[in-house]
C-alpha cells in the first residue's frame, strides 16, 4: 500500500508545490514509484513546475467522470521513469470534485505506487479539507517569514482535526548567514514555536528559480542535497536535517527581538 502525504500550507508562495515537485523527483531516484496529485483545482501548476504541461491530456474531473482510466490521466515526469503526475482540472472547481470523489482517486492509486503526495491548493477553504481527506501524513510548509509561520500554525491546528499518524514541518529558504547573524529565525526556532517536528530544512537556492522555470528540479546544488536530506526523512520517518541544522543559537526572544526590530 502507498504511503498517502499531503504537502500544504496557510499560505501561498512559500514553495510548495516546489517541494511537492521535488520530494518526489528525490523519492523517485531512490527507486520508489511516486505519483503526484495536483489537487488545486483551477489554479494548477505542478505539471508545468515539472515542465510536462503539453503532455497533459486528461485530469483529475476527467477520472471523475469516467472519460478516461485514471492510468490514461497519469503523466510519465520526463527525466524519471518512476515519477507520475495526475493534473488538476484546468476550469473552476466543480462540484463533482467532492471530498469522497477525492478519496476515491487516492484509494485508486494505492496498489500501484509507493507514494502518493498530495500538492494542496493555499489556504483553509473546501479545497484543503478534500485534499487532506485523502491523506494519511501531512508535510506543512513554511517559511522564516512571520506571516507564514503565523498561518502554518493555523494549519496545524485544523490537522489535529484529522487522524494523521503524523504532521511535520518542512522549512523552506533559509539562509543560514542570516541565522547566524541572528536577522532570521532558525528552523529550530520555528519548530518550537509551531510546536512541531522538522522534517526538512530547505536554503534559499536561486536554482529552484532557475529549474523550474523550465520545466526541471534542481541538481548538484545545496537545496537538491536539503531535498534529498527531506526524502529521508520521509522514508525512514527520522529526520535528516543535513548540514547547517545545528548551528548555535541565541535565544528564540532575542532573536524575534532582532527580527520585529
Amino acid at each position: 500500500m502507498a504511503r498517502k502525504i499531503v504537502v500544504t500550507s496557510g499560505k501561498g508562495g512559500v514553495g510548495k508545490t516546489t517541494v511537492t515537485a521535488c520530494l518526489g523527483g528525490a523519492l523517485a531516484d531512490a527507486g520508489r514509484k511516486v505519483v503526484l496529485i495536483d489537487a488545486d483545482i483551477g489554479l494548477n501548476n505542478l505539471d508545468v513546475v515539472l515542465g510536462i504541461e503539453n503532455k497533459v491530456v486528461y485530469d483529475i474531473l476527467d477520472v471523475i467522470k469516467c472519460r478516461c482510466r485514471i492510468k490514461q490521466a497519469l503523466v510519465r515526469d520526463f527525466d524519471r521513469p518512476e515519477l507520475f503526475v495526475l493534473p488538476s482540472a484546468k476550469l473552476s472547481d466543480s462540484p463533482l470534485i467532492t471530498a469522497q470523489a477525492f478519496r476515491n482517486i487516492v484509494s485508486s492509486l494505492d496498489k500501484y505506487f509507493d507514494y502518493v503526495i498530495i500538492d494542496c491548493p493555499a489556504g483553509i477553504d473546501n479545497g484543503f479539507h478534500r485534499a487532506v481527506s485523502g491523506a494519511e501524513q501531512a508535510l506543512v510548509v513554511t517559511t522564516p517569514s512571520v506571516s507564514a509561520i503565523r498561518d502554518a500554525d493555523k494549519v496545524f491546528n485544523l490537522l489535529g482535526g484529522y487522524s494523521l499518524s503524523s504532521a511535520d514541518l518542512v522549512v523552506n529558504r533559509i539562509r543560514h548567514d542570516m541565522v547566524r547573524r541572528g536577522e532570521m529565525m532558525s528552523a529550530g526556532d520555528i519548530s518550537r514555536l509551531l510546536r512541531a517536528p522538522v522534517a526538512g530544512i530547505i536554503p534559499e537556492d536561486d536554482n529552484v528559480s532557475l529549474y523550474s522555470g523550465i520545466g526541471r528540479l534542481p541538481v548538484n546544488s545545496a537545496s537538491a542535497t536539503a531535498f534529498y536530506d527531506l526524502a529521508r526523512s520521509v522514508e525512514t520517518g527520522q529526520p535528516c536535517l543535513g548540514e547547517g541544522a545545528s548551528y548555535r543559537r541565541e535565544s528564540l526572544f532575542g532573536r524575534l527581538k532582532r527580527i520585529f526590530r
